[in-house]
C-alpha cells in the first residue's frame, strides 16, 4: 500500500458517505412526491366515501382518454441491420500489401508506412474491401462505386425488412448519408428505384457530412417525425470507399486506405403507437457540437489534392486530441439531462471552485457510467478510441464494443455505432431499462451522440447480425503491435 493511501476501514467508511450522498441528492424529487401524494390522500379521506370515488374514477377516465387520444411524440427505434459481408470480400494484410505495391511501384517509403500503420491499427485480417478493390489491378471507377453502393445498401434494406416485415409502401421518410460519394441521381433515388417507394415520400440525401453524419441521420428523422405524426422513416448510414482510395504517397493521406473498410446500417424509426410495443429503444436526446470556426478543428479531415494532383482525406496528427476536445463540448451540453444530481453538483462545485479559487484545478470529469450502462464510441481508429477511454474514465469492458468492432470490420465510418450495438445485443448485455450512449465524431469538426433506452431485454443470439459467425470468438486480446 502507498505511505499516504488512507486506512481500509476509512476507504470503506468514504465509500458509504459517498453512496449514500449519491442515493439522497439523486432521490430528492421522488421524496418530495410521496409527500406530497400522502398529503392529498389525507385531504381526499376528508372526503364523504361517495365524492372520493366519483373525483378518483373522473379522473382515471379523463387521464385515460387523454393519453390514448394523444399521438405519441417519441421516436422509437424499431429495429436495425448491419450489411455482413462476404467472406469473399476479406482483405488480409498481404492481399492490401499486394494491391498498393501495384498502385505504388518503387516506392518503397510509402509501402513501409503502410505496414507500420497496419501493425499498430488495431484491424484484423477479416475485415473486408469492396468488390473493386479484388481486381488485379483494382477497379476504382465510378461504376465500381455504384456497384459497391448498391451491394451494401441494398443488402442492409433486404435484411431490415426481412426481420421488420416492413413494407416499402409503408416508408414515409427516407434519408441516406454518405459523406464523400455523391452521384447523380442521388443515393436516395437509387433506393427509392430499387423499392419502388411512394411518390410522395420525403427524402433527404446528406454528403460531406463525415463519419458523425449518422447521428445527424438520426437527429434530422426525429425533427421530421416529430412534425409528421403516424409515420415511419428509414435511415441509411454509409461510406462508399472505392473513389475514396487513395492513389499518392503523402503519409497523413494515405491513414484512411488503411484504415477504412465495407460497411452500411439500415435503422428503422417510428412514432407510431403500435410500434412502441415491438420497437428495442426509445430516443432520449441528440446532441450535436460543431467546432468549425476553429481553424485547427476544420482543417483536421480535409479532401484536397497533393502536390502531384492525387485526391484524397488528409488526417491532421492532432486528430484524436481536437475529438477529446470536440467531446468535452458535447458532453457540456449533454451532461446535465442525462447526468444523476450528485454527479451534477460535484461537477458545479468544481467549476465554481476553478473560477473563484484555483485555475490550475483539475475539472472534475462526471462518472457517466452513473447514466449510461453501455457507450457505443465511433470505431474510427485506436488512438480515437483511447483517447475518448481517457477523457471519460472509462473501463476496457465499457470500451470493448469500440475496440472489437474495430478489429473485425475496421472503421466503416458513420455505421460503426450501429455494428458495436450489434456486438451488445450479442452478447446478450442489453437489458430492459439499460440506457445506451453513441458518440459519433466527424469531419468539421464535429461531435454528435444519441441516448437511447432500451425499451425490452433484448434476446440472444442475434440471428442473421454481422456478429453472427464470430462473436463466441469475442472479446479478443489486440496486442499493440502485430508484426506483418
Amino acid at each position: 500500500m502507498p505511505e499516504n493511501s488512507p486506512p481500509f476501514s476509512t476507504a470503506v467508511k468514504l465509500k458509504y458517505v459517498k453512496l449514500g450522498y449519491r442515493h439522497v441528492v439523486d432521490n430528492i424529487l421522488s421524496y418530495f412526491l410521496i409527500l406530497i401524494i400522502a398529503t392529498a390522500a389525507i385531504q381526499l379521506l376528508r372526503l364523504d366515501l361517495f365524492q372520493a370515488l366519483f373525483s378518483s374514477i373522473s379522473i382515471i377516465i379523463i387521464s385515460t382518454a387523454y393519453f390514448i387520444s394523444k399521438p405519441s411524440s417519441s421516436t422509437y427505434l424499431v429495429d436495425y441491420s448491419c450489411y455482413n459481408p462476404s467472406k469473399t470480400l476479406r482483405s488480409s494484410f498481404s492481399f492490401f500489401m499486394e494491391n498498393s505495391e501495384m498502385i505504388r511501384k518503387n516506392k518503397r517509403k510509402s509501402l513501409e508506412f503502410q505496414i507500420r500503420i497496419l501493425e499498430r491499427s488495431g484491424l484484423s485480417e477479416e475485415t473486408c474491401l469492396a468488390p473493386g478493390f479484388h481486381y488485379i489491378p483494382p477497379k476504382l471507377t465510378m461504376e465500381d462505386a455504384k456497384v459497391e453502393a448498391e451491394l451494401v445498401i441494398f443488402s442492409a434494406i433486404d435484411s431490415l425488412i426481412e426481420k421488420t416485415d416492413l413494407k416499402p409502401r409503408d416508408i414515409d421518410i427516407l434519408i441516406v448519408n454518405c459523406s464523400v460519394f455523391s452521384p447523380a441521381p442521388s443515393l436516395v433515388a437509387m433506393v427509392i428505384n430499387k423499392y419502388n417507394l411512394r411518390s410522395d415520400i420525403r427524402t433527404y440525401n446528406l454528403t460531406g457530412m463525415g463519419c458523425s453524419a449518422g447521428m445527424i441521420s438520426v437527429d434530422l428523422a426525429r425533427i421530421l417525425l416529430q412534425n409528421h405524426p403516424n409515420s415511419n422513416a428509414i435511415v441509411i448510414s454509409t461510406e462508399i470507399i472505392t473513389p475514396n482510395y487513395y492513389e499518392g504517397n503523402e503519409r497523413e493521406m494515405l491513414l484512411p486506405n488503411c484504415l477504412f473498410r465495407l460497411g452500411a446500417a439500415a435503422i428503422f424509426l417510428s412514432n407510431k403507437s403500435y410500434e412502441r410495443r415491438r420497437a428495442k429503444y426509445k430516443l432520449v436526446k441528440v446532441v450535436r457540437t460543431h467546432k468549425a470556426s476553429d481553424e485547427k478543428s476544420y482543417k483536421c479531415i480535409h479532401q484536397e489534392e497533393d502536390p502531384e494532383g492525387n485526391l484524397g482525406i488528409k488526417l491532421s496528427k492532432d486528430l484524436s486530441v481536437i475529438g477529446g476536445e470536440a467531446l468535452k463540448s458535447n458532453i457540456m451540453t449533454i451532461g446535465p439531462s442525462v447526468l444523476p444530481a450528485s454527479e451534477q453538483l460535484l461537477f458545479l462545485f468544481s467549476l465554481i471552485g476553478r473560477k473563484l479559487f484555483n485555475r490550475k484545478w483539475n475539472p472534475y470529469i462526471p462518472d457517466f457510467t452513473q447514466a449510461f450502462e453501455h457507450f457505443c464510441i465511433h470505431a474510427g481508429g485506436r488512438a480515437v478510441i483511447n483517447e475518448m477511454q481517457k477523457n471519460l474514465r472509462l473501463s476496457a469492458e465499457h470500451i470493448e464494443p469500440s475496440r472489437m468492432t474495430l478489429h473485425r470490420f475496421g472503421n466503416t465510418s458513420s455505421s460503426s455505432l450501429w455494428y458495436e450495438l450489434s456486438y451488445i445485443e450479442s452478447k446478450g448485455r442489453m437489458k430492459k431499462g439499460d440506457m445506451v450512449w453513441q458518440i459519433a465524431l466527424g469531419s468539421g469538426f464535429k461531435c454528435n451522440s444519441a441516448v437511447w433506452k432500451c425499451n425490452r431485454s433484448i434476446e440472444t443470439p442475434v440471428d442473421g447480425g454481422p456478429w453472427e459467425d464470430c462473436i463466441d470468438r469475442y472479446p479478443v486480446n489486440i496486442p499493440e503491435v502485430v508484426k506483418l
